[in-house]
């Protein structure tokens, strides 16, 4: 199995990329215990073990790891903001339906949202805010 680009993971395992017959360069993580494969994973694994240019592993920095972690709590708060607020405040009839005191609340909970990253914890504890009934 030709192999490319391969690198260590902290796992054990190693990401590359193999030559695949009808696809060309593919990426694929290479599991030593993967018996699902079409070929021998454990003797691809250990060849590119062997390999010196083998890229060795390298943890991720704290920026990073935060850099992550917020992306993470952003895509959580613009899923909330589409699915469930979103479908009540754009639309004008159903907008229109609820009391003062009801759009209040939802407009409460909006601004909430939107302001999780400028939480002190954010992006590693957040608190968030309660959804309106």
């Amino acid at each position: 199995m030709n192999y490319r680009n391969a690198q260590r993971l902290a796992n054990g395992m190693i990401d590359c990329e193999i030559e695949h017959g009808t696809f060309g360069w593919i990426p694929f993580t290479c599991d030593p215990n993967d018996t699902g494969a079409q070929f021998d994973t454990a003797a691809l694994h250990a060849a590119m073990d062997a390999d010196p240019a083998t890229a060795a592993y390298v943890p991720p920095t704290q920026e990073e790891l935060d850099a992550a972690a917020a992306a993470s709590v952003r895509t959580q708060r613009d899923n909330l903001l589409a699915t469930q607020v979103d479908p009540i405040v754009s639309n004008p009839l159903r907008w229109a339906d609820l009391s003062a005191e009801k759009q209040a609340e939802w407009a409460t909970y909006r601004r909430a949202l939107l302001d999780i990253t400028a939480q002190a914890g954010f992006p590693h504890s957040v608190t968030w805010p309660t959804k309106p009934e």
